[in-house]
């Protein structure tokens, strides 16, 4: 029985290569997968029709940007979801959407095995299998760069001894990861952390050093939902569009640090993410204004632990859902104005507005008007005090 084989494809030297690889490998047909997630680049016709090329039976292109933007990229906002509490989860988010699709593909035209560009170095490999072990266990898995040591020498003789339409040689320095919640760019002389990048790996954003007038942006959520910009509603897709573009132009969300991966290295990671800096940016400052204190507090370490499930490939997790749950209710009141400077690498909050805003002016305020009673304040302090006064006498005992 020949196997059929959905493979996740980006059109990029290691897909491509797999394709013909898994063909003779398997001796299997490849049914390849190509899920646009708003990354730009390359047209997807052309990746499909490269696909084809290089010896697909079938190429598949999904159209996913909206979903992508509404039921991934809006969850990682909510929950301000910052890995290492500065990475916004660029690739981890798109994982589990791209196994949806390739499950959905597989059941469509019978497939047996499910394959992907993994290395055994990355975190990818994780995400792909723990997400397609819980959406299909009965799927078996062959990641070609892992499971055969297939090296980036290897593709590329490979490529050239098959005359394969890749673009891609050993002059290309990066491996790049892009979608619409921003890029990554990894290996090549970045491996060497005391490289700094250059202004070539950046693609996303303007250099922010350059002179330019700032950009003043007012963002509008809805529980926690981005919905206008500037007064005009838009989709989440279009609102992160825009902000990529507004907030890299201005040189916003240049992330360069040193990450815990989930296999137990460390690894140099390059990073551009406008919107998504700029748009958590906001909405922390929002959160700031309408959710109460120990909520809030609680939270921030939901989001910590949420970020590191999904950075981890724990999408479809009980704990996931779990802490979706709690994320979500605690959006309720999440809902206002927030007005943002753009420029010269920073996205600053000037502003903020919300009828469910906690902030009470006549309690804040030095001024005339001031309606705290400052009398209940020395019977507070005491009380709050008194257990720590109480084991500082202890202390002095024994001392």
């Amino acid at each position: 029985m020949t196997e059929r084989v959905v493979l996740a494809y980006s059109g990029g030297l290691d897909t491509s290569v797999a394709i013909p690889y898994l063909a003779e490998k398997m001796n299997a047909e490849v049914i390849a997968v190509a899920v646009d997630l708003g990354q730009g680049g390359e047209d997807m016709d052309t990746i499909q029709k490269r696909a084809i090329e290089c010896g697909a039976v079938e190429s598949v292109v999904v159209d996913a940007k909206e979903e992508f933007a509404a039921d991934f990229c809006v969850p990682a906002l909510r929950a301000n979801a910052l890995y290492m509490d500065r990475y916004p989860l660029v690739s981890s988010l798109s994982r589990p959407l791209i196994v949806k699709h390739l499950v959905s593909t597989a059941k469509q035209v019978n497939g047996t095995v499910v394959s992907h560009g993994c290395t055994g170095k990355g975190n990818d490999q994780v995400r792909f299998e723990a997400g397609l072990a819980a959406l299909a266990p009965d799927l078996k898995v062959v990641a070609p760069a892992r499971d055969f040591a297939w090296t980036r020498d290897k593709a590329i003789d490979y490529a050239e001894a098959k005359n394969l339409p890749i673009e891609t040689t050993k002059k290309n320095p990066f491996s790049i990861d892009q979608n619409l919640w921003g890029r990554a760019v990894e290996t090549g002389f970045l491996e060497d952390i005391w490289n700094g990048p250059t202004e070539e790996v950046y693609s996303y954003t303007a250099d922010p050093a350059q002179p330019r007038a700032a950009d003043e942006v007012v963002i509008t959520f809805a529980g926690g939902v981005p919905v206008k910009l500037d007064g005009r509603a838009l989709t989440p897709y279009q609102i992160i569009a825009e902000m990529n573009a507004r907030a890299g132009a201005q040189g916003v969300g240049r992330i360069d640090m040193v990450e815990d991966r989930l296999v137990g290295i460390k690894s140099r990671e390059v990073y551009e993410a406008p919107g998504a800096v700029a748009l958590i940016a906001a909405h922390m400052e929002l959160e700031n204004v309408t959710v109460e204190r120990d909520l809030a507090r609680f939270k921030r370490g939901v989001d910590q632990r949420w970020s590191e499930l999904v950075y981890d490939g724990l999408w479809f997790s009980p704990l996931k859902d779990a802490l979706d749950a709690l994320i979500g209710d605690a959006q309720k009141y999440v809902s206002g104005d927030i007005r943002m400077t753009l420029h010269a690498g920073r996205a600053v909050v000037t502003g903020r507005r919300s009828e469910e805003s906690l902030y009470d002016f006549s309690l804040a305020t030095y001024d005339t008007g001031d309606t705290f009673d400052q009398s209940l304040a020395k019977g507070f302090v005491q009380l709050f005090s008194l257990p720590a006064k109480i084991a500082a006498a202890r202390d002095a005992k024994h001392t």
